[in-house]
């Protein structure tokens, strides 16, 4: 004879979902946050394709048009008739493309050299540590300068630039984590069979990282992204026909005065982003932290 469950079938799909999601579904303004998030890259990625005016054609009527419903142009037009939504839209694209893909090289370096100083320990731990420090030391805007002095403003360099020193922070925090993970019993009994350096970090060290990782990785994503608008404003980012938040700042600002608009929408749509990130970071902070399990 079959039984019927007293559960109601919402309790049930509750306790299947993981602790860890279900915290950061109960955090209101992560949420929100990640929500929005999403709508920003949808609107960057597909959102030009969508729009009438194309980010690289000039409407030859419209110059430095004031935000209007007139022809499209809800931001306004540059002082080359070219639609500022369109162009804002694709500008954060590539900074939102910055972001991921710096974020991610970052990460990978971060964790696989974080990890293997953490695991290793002695003077091997101290000798990458130190070139760590001398990194650190380093005046990273002069290397930016050099670089692009050297080899141009293409998006794969801007991205290697950023990269180059965006690990040291995760590097940090990993060999911390890994300091005290290899003393755990799972990584002792691991080593006691005969397991592999590379194989315990693979297996048994970064798995546990993950929590850390995830949560390091959204800070480190809004910081790289600054990090672009920041090289952009100063004339080191990507260059034309590509465009960036950055770039437009730049350009607004130095229009403020004539056509200030060309600087809010930009402006509006970095911070928006970054807050939003920001956001979604406390949210896994709170949900993967340890002490909630």
């Amino acid at each position: 004879m079959k039984t019927l469950s007293t559960v109601p079938p919402r309790a049930a799909t509750a306790r299947r979902a993981p602790p860890a999601l279900a915290r950061f579904l109960r955090h209101r303004a992560a949420l929100a946050s990640f929500v929005l998030l999403v709508l920003i890259a949808l609107a960057c990625f597909i959102g030009p394709f969508l729009l009438p005016n194309s980010p690289v054609d000039s409407d030859w009527s419209a110059i430095g048009l004031a935000p209007t419903l007139q022809g499209g142009h809800w931001l306004g037009t540059d002082e080359l008739g070219r639609d500022l939504l369109a162009r804002t839209l694709v500008g954060g694209r590539v900074s939102l493309e910055v972001g991921l893909l710096g974020t991610l090289v970052s990460t990978l370096v971060g964790v696989v050299y974080g990890a293997s100083a953490g695991y290793l320990g002695g003077r091997t731990d101290a000798v990458l540590m130190r070139i760590v420090d001398m990194m650190y030391a380093i005046p990273y805007m002069l290397i930016a300068i050099l670089m692009v002095t050297l080899f141009g403003r293409a998006f794969s360099l801007v991205v290697l630039t950023i990269s180059a020193f965006s690990w040291l922070d995760m590097a940090r925090v990993v060999r911390g984590q890994t300091l005290s993970l290899r003393t755990r019993e799972f990584v002792d009994a691991a080593r006691a069979i005969g397991v592999r350096p590379a194989a315990i970090i693979a297996r048994h060290i970064v798995p546990n990282l993950a929590g850390i990782v995830a949560v390091y990785a959204t800070v480190t994503v809004p910081s790289i992204v600054l990090t672009e608008s920041v090289l952009s404003f100063l004339g080191l980012g990507v260059q034309e026909p590509m465009t960036s938040w950055g770039v437009l700042i730049q350009d607004g600002a130095q229009k403020l005065e004539a056509m200030p608009w060309l600087l809010l929408g930009p402006a509006a749509m970095l911070c928006l982003t970054l807050y939003c990130v920001n956001f979604v970071g406390d949210g896994l902070r709170d949900a993967l932290d340890p002490k909630e399990h």
